[in-house]
């Protein structure tokens, strides 16, 4: 943990299950616990679980100028975010090339709070904001605790949070919990309804404890952050730089994806021009190098991470993530695999560290593919 700067008021609860707070973008994270985390899968998946994710980073946009330099730093039309709402974002580099991904949540008029993970987010607002009207505030005190699965919207509105059941996706609420200020947003990172509950650092302790009581009779248990990869590995929900070039860098080439091939260019608003490497993402269509794509395995091992994808018996891509689901009876992964090889269908070889796996190419998400699960209404 010698790289971590950042401290969750959260650790002593993480070291009392195990965890050894490994170093996720500078904070020491929950990356495993002395339990069982196929039962924390099942829980998100069938009621509900809650983790600590304050390591992503919470920066503050302020200032009559704040509208310019979210346009200007992400993919998204600012004006279109409504206070009290929030929109799933990217930045891009120069060149056209991902460097972050974020939930931009507009807080009011002039006021944006963009949440982003281990890339250049920060960086990125600070250079935006360059010359302008405006206050950048990282904000680490500020604690993220992220409740998800099915039984969430039950359990809050059973603790007697005001109009949570009417909470849209990617809406948020200033409100009261256990009597602590909180802000509620309906958001997450597991395919799941789910909420998280963003308070300060020194309120953190308070919830956490009162979420392990009262959500113990309804089955909600706490799970580690390594959790949501079981997650996300069948919902479609990409993790920088996991997924990334960053982490299974090109023979010939510096690292950098488009959103093309990674599958994000729904980010990008319909016609917005004038973000950082706008000109480079739009050139860039139709110049795949190769694409993110799901892998369907026959049997019950999953494929490990990086593990090698063949196909006709010569490497072609690689596994980024994979698990196999005893609820949902599937061995499925994310890949990077030639552009020609990412059909439904296409036969193909994972090749674990002790043995050969076939497989089919199959599009994602595997599961709830239509996403009534994490859109649902009432």
């Amino acid at each position: 943990m010698t790289t971590s700067w950042r401290f969750s008021a959260l650790a002593d609860r993480h070291r009392a299950m195990g965890s050894a707070l490994e170093d996720w973008s500078g904070m020491g994270t929950a990356w495993s616990y002395d339990k069982d985390q196929e039962e924390e899968y099942i829980a998100i998946r069938t009621k509900a679980g809650f983790m600590d994710v304050s390591g992503l980073k919470k920066v503050h946009v302020v200032g009559p100028h704040a509208f310019h330099v979210i346009d200007r730093a992400t993919t998204r039309n600012a004006d279109k975010i409504k206070p009290g709402r929030s929109s799933y974002a990217t930045m891009l580099n120069d060149e056209g090339k991902f460097i972050d991904d974020c939930v931009i949540y507009r807080t009011g008029p002039n006021a944006y709070m963009v949440v982003h993970g281990a890339g250049q987010g920060h960086e990125q607002l600070t250079m935006a904001a360059m010359g302008r009207d405006v206050d950048i505030r990282f904000d680490d005190n500020l604690h993220d605790i992220s409740l998800q699965g099915p039984m969430a919207v039950d359990f809050l509105e059973a603790q007697g949070v005001p109009g949570i059941r009417d909470l849209a996706y990617f809406a948020h609420v200033q409100t009261m919990l256990w009597d602590k200020p909180v802000m509620i947003s309906r958001t997450g990172y597991t395919g799941e309804r789910g909420y998280e509950i963003f308070c300060r650092a020194q309120d953190a302790v308070a919830i956490w404890d009162a979420l392990v009581e009262k959500g113990a009779p309804m089955g909600i248990i706490p799970t580690r952050f390594t959790t949501l990869d079981l997650l996300r590995a069948e919902s479609y929900l990409l993790f920088y730089p996991y997924d990334n070039s960053d982490q299974y860098p090109f023979e010939d080439e510096k690292c950098g994806d488009t959103l093309w091939e990674l599958g994000l260019d729904f980010t990008v608003s319909k016609g917005k021009t004038g973000f950082r490497g706008a000109e480079e993402h739009y050139r860039l269509k139709g110049k795949e190098r190769f694409k993110i794509y799901g892998v369907k395995l026959e049997g019950t091992t999953p494929a490990e991470e990086g593990a090698a994808l063949l196909k006709d018996g010569k490497q072609v891509g690689v596994v980024t993530v994979g698990m196999y689901s005893s609820l949902n009876k599937h061995n499925v992964g994310i890949a990077r695999m030639p552009v020609e090889c990412a059909v439904d269908g296409t036969a193909m070889v994972v090749k674990n560290s002790d043995g050969e796996i076939p497989c089919v190419a199959h599009s994602m998400p595997f599961y709830d593919p239509d996403k009534k699960r994490r859109t649902a209404k009432g």
